[in-house]
Parts: C-alpha cells; structure tokens; sequence
C-alpha cells in the first residue's frame, strides 16, 4: 500500500474518519480545534465547521446527520445546513476525562469512550452506548484511553482497545440488543509493535488498528495474531477507514504531538493519508432513530 497526503492541510489530532456513501465524502474530526472537516477522495479539502470545545469522533445517522461526540457531550449535526441540537450529556466523569474514539454499530447505537487528560493517565475512562432513546448506557470501566471500536463482518464481534493499556479485546455482540460479552483479550501491543489506536474491520475480518506509536498499520486475525503491518510516511497515524465506492481505498489520519525534532523529520505529521487497499471494508453502519 502506498499511501500520500489527500491535499497539503495539517491537522492537529486528526481522528474519526468516516465514509458517507451518500454523499461521496469521509467527515472526520480535528480534536483541538473543533473542528468538523468534509475531504473527497481525489480533491481534498472541501468544507469544515467549528462545533466548538474538542470534536472527538463522528458517526452518520439514518437521517443524513452525523452525531458528534464533544468533551462531554453529543450533538446531532446537519452538514447540510449547518444546524445543531445536543443528543446527550455524559455524566458522572471526571473533570480530567473528555470523550474520544467513537463509531455507529451494528446495533445502530453510537458506541463512545472517555479517556484521562492528565499526563499521568489512571484507568478511570469508560466506554457507553448511545441508542435511539437518546440516553448514554455504562458498558464497560476502568479504562486509561478507550479506543479502537469496530465489528466483525456478520456483527457477532465487537473489537475495542485501550491504548494507555495497551491491549485490544474481542467481545462477542449482539447487534439486536448492543449486549455484549465479557471479552476476550486478544493481543497486547506495546510502544515498538504499535500501540493501538483507532480501527476498520475488513470483509474478511481481520482487525486492522493504527499503531499510534510506531508509524504503522497492523492487521489482525480474530484471535489475535499479527499478520501484517504496513508502513506509513508518518509517525504517529490515529485511525483507519476504508472508504469509496467499493470501500477499497483506505484513509488514514494522524497526528502533530511530537517533540519539534519529529516534527521538523516528518513533514506529512498530522495529514490525512489515502491509499488503494487489497482489501474492501466492511460497510459503514448508521445510527437508528436520528
């Protein structure tokens, strides 16, 4: 896989990346700024719009809105007129906690973790389910950066990782109800394999997560082991998406919180990377009931 920048825009903390087949465009989001960013795929850069605090992650709703996880609460926004309404308001976090990795299943609930800010992070994060009620559920604790959500292609597995712990669980799903099992710890990466970061399941379900860490992408069987792991022009890549028509061209965004000499040695730091793939993606879900 070779993979280039899709146009020459940096982001902050790149994250999120999410195929919207209707309208021929990946959304993800900028962290830090706020900011909501719409990318197509052989342009660029098309629109953004600031939503103010940290934009965490995204997913698409049945409706053609997107729900957008912020520091600690989530919205419904319409890319089409630029109009918002808060969904929910997580509760009972720490102040040092803010929200992050986040994707639709395929129970059509939004599924969105916490992670600690502070520099010294303690397993205090937590993973939720959003449904169409509208209300956060608890669905797992005790989480140091909770990560690395995706299923499996018949929706029988959900993948989920932390990356302060730095393992990656397999729990067996449910996708009529969101329950899931009590998980099965599957592999556990450290800092020079690529600590796992954001994720995308293939069609033929290999796991494949960001190794934040090392400037590579592993691929993963369901019990775990390593099958291969691809290099990438930068650092520190946060997430991966497959996206297009036929879902085979996979994009890949990463991140700037480097020390300036790593900064200065990688010039495409905190691009949106974009590569044909061997593999198709499995398809993007949508939340029910929005």
């Amino acid at each position: 896989m070779h993979f280039k920048p899709l146009g020459d825009f940096r982001l902050g903390l790149g994250e999120s990346p999410v195929w919207d087949e209707r309208r021929g465009l990946v959304f993800l989001c900028d962290i830090p700024t706020g900011r909501l960013l719409a990318i197509r795929l052989g342009e660029g850069f098309v629109n953004e719009w600031e939503l103010g605090g940290n934009v965490c992650s995204l997913g698409l709703c049945e409706s053609g809105r997107l729900i957008v996880s912020r520091t600690r609460d989530l919205i419904l926004f319409d890319p089409d007129t630029g109009l918002s309404e808060t969904l929910a308001t997580i509760e009972g976090e720490l102040e040092t906690n803010r929200l992050n990795d986040g994707k639709v299943g395929p129970d059509g609930a939004f599924w969105v973790g916490t992670m600690d800010q502070r520099a010294e992070r303690k397993p205090v994060g937590a993973l939720y389910r959003i449904g169409a009620d509208g209300k956060p559920v608890l669905k797992k604790s005790d989480l140091v950066i909770s990560n690395g959500l995706s299923w499996s292609p018949d929706s029988r597995i959900m993948y989920h990782s932390d990356s302060g712990g730095q393992w990656i669980d397999r729990h067996d799903f449910d996708p009529a109800t969101g329950e899931i099992g009590e998980g099965t710890r599957i592999a556990t990466p450290g800092e020079a394999d690529g600590r796992p970061d954001g994720s995308a399941v293939d069609t033929e379900g290999f796991y494949w997560s960001s190794g934040v860490s090392a400037g590579c992408l592993n691929r993963y069987s369901p019990d775990g082991r390593l099958v291969g792991k691809y290099a990438l022009p930068v650092p520190s890549p946060t997430m991966p998406c497959f996206c297009g028509p036929d879902l085979k061209t996979m994009v890949v965004t990463s991140h700037r919180y480097l020390p300036e000499e790593k900064l200065d040695a990688n010039p495409l730091c905190g691009a949106v990377l974009v590569a044909a793939s061997p593999f198709a993606g499995t398809p993007i879900y949508r939340m029910k009931g929005f």
